[in-house]
């Protein structure tokens, strides 16, 4: 069954983070990500920019509205997902435990509403 883990961190927390310490990230990121690839798990992953620059779009009473982000007033804002292919919530939560965002944010692991290949 497939799980997204949403990551969630503070983006103000990240503003002072040096090249260095980004470069250190991006190698334990490359880690996790072996990790998921060598167990069969890995399904896709993305790191998002930050919220100020996302566009929201909506159509209501037939209006098309387009808002500049962030939107959520909140301290956390999505940052980026996993897609793992694993046997049960039980394995999703092992695999989110060993998630490096685990350390300075929350994740939030939801199950696959699509049927098996996809297909609606």
């Amino acid at each position: 069954m497939r799980y997204t883990l949403f990551l969630y961190n503070d983006e103000a927390a990240m503003a002072g983070v040096t090249p260095e310490q980004m470069k250190q990230q991006m190698e334990i990121y490359g880690k996790y990500i072996q990790a998921l690839t060598e167990a069969g798990v890995f399904v896709d992953t993305d790191w998002l920019q930050p919220s100020a620059t996302a566009t929201r779009i909506s159509l209501k009473d037939g209006q098309r509205r387009i808002q500049d982000g962030p939107y959520a007033d909140t301290k956390e804002q999505l940052g980026g997902y996993f897609v793992i292919d694993v046997t049960d919530l039980d394995a999703a939560l092992a695999w989110a435990e060993k998630c490096p965002s685990i350390h300075y944010g929350l994740i939030e692991v939801r199950p696959s509403a699509m049927p098996e290949g996809g297909q609606g």
